[in-house]
């Protein structure tokens, strides 16, 4: 008899504790895709495929990201401000940026990008 009722309540117990793990939120409420953002210098811009390279990290610990630019995307420049959009054509080598963007199965897309400013070109060394 005890382990009927045993059997029974851990059934009641763990038949609850799964449906508390189900999502209550419906799936149109979830974001479609999660997002990261990058801070670094544009390294290369292909008009044709619209993407854009931007090397970011610290130290000798670098990386390439390489981001999907949909013509749709806001592109604005911080001395500027928001009413001042650019176009991804102005965007040069050594133009510093931050990106939000989010993976996909093609890869990055990118969903905002700023431009924050230009790199110093480095003091040349005398012999």
């Amino acid at each position: 008899m005890h382990r009927i009722m045993l059997t029974s309540l851990t059934l009641l117990v763990s038949s609850r504790a799964l449906a508390a793990q189900q999502p209550s939120a419906p799936a149109a409420a979830r974001p479609a895709a999660p997002h990261d953002s990058v801070r670094g210098a544009v390294r290369a811009v292909d008009l044709r495929a619209r993407t854009l390279e931007v090397t970011t990290g610290v130290g000798f610990a670098l990386r390439v990201v390489k981001l999907q630019v949909p013509a749709d995307v806001p592109i604005t420049d911080r001395q500027v401000g928001q009413r001042g959009t650019l176009r991804l054509a102005e965007l040069k080598p050594g133009d510093v940026v931050r990106a939000t963007f989010g993976g996909r199965q093609t890869g990055f897309v990118a969903y905002v990008i700023e431009r924050v400013g230009r790199m110093d070109r480095g003091v040349e060394a005398t012999p």
